[in-house]
């Protein structure tokens, strides 16, 4: 099966937001890829499995402000660097990637969602924001939970 290899960037949502995480990129990684653990800090998540490691094919199920959304892992680097995954959901469909980068004692967090789909063309501007509000959301809780 192929991939997607980044985001859509033709989307007619595009998310992109940053943060910087004073703590080691490993603590950061490992709470960011440990997706069972995410309602443990990541409150607008009330469940989350996932289905075998955290590879390229995998699949995981979560429930986020009440949605349940399947999602399968696209790409993974190794190094905990980049964990790229996506799929469609409520006739959206997501790819959402992230990267890690050390910074001295701090980890930059730079993260990436495109959405696509007819629910997105008939509400770009609402659903801009809730993408927007979603991201911004849960990299202040990485943060807090890393830190």
């Amino acid at each position: 099966m192929t991939y997607p290899t980044t985001i859509d960037e033709n989307a007619p949502v595009i998310a992109d937001h940053t943060i910087r995480i004073a703590a080691p990129l490993e603590r950061v990684w490992e709470l960011h890829t440990d997706i069972g653990l995410w309602p443990d800090w990541q409150h607008d998540i009330t469940e989350a499995r996932l289905d075998g490691p955290v590879a390229p094919g995998a699949t995981f199920h979560w429930v986020t402000a009440g949605l349940t959304i399947d999602s399968t892992v696209y790409a993974v680097d190794e190094a905990r660097h980049r964990i790229l995954w996506g799929g469609p959901a409520h006739g959206i469909t997501g790819v959402h990637e992230w990267t890690f980068t050390q910074e001295g004692d701090a980890v930059v967090v730079h993260t990436r969602e495109s959405w696509a789909g007819a629910p997105v063309e008939a509400d770009r501007a609402h659903l801009a924001a809730a993408l927007d509000d979603s991201l911004v959301s849960w990299l202040k809780a990485l943060k807090k939970a890393a830190e």
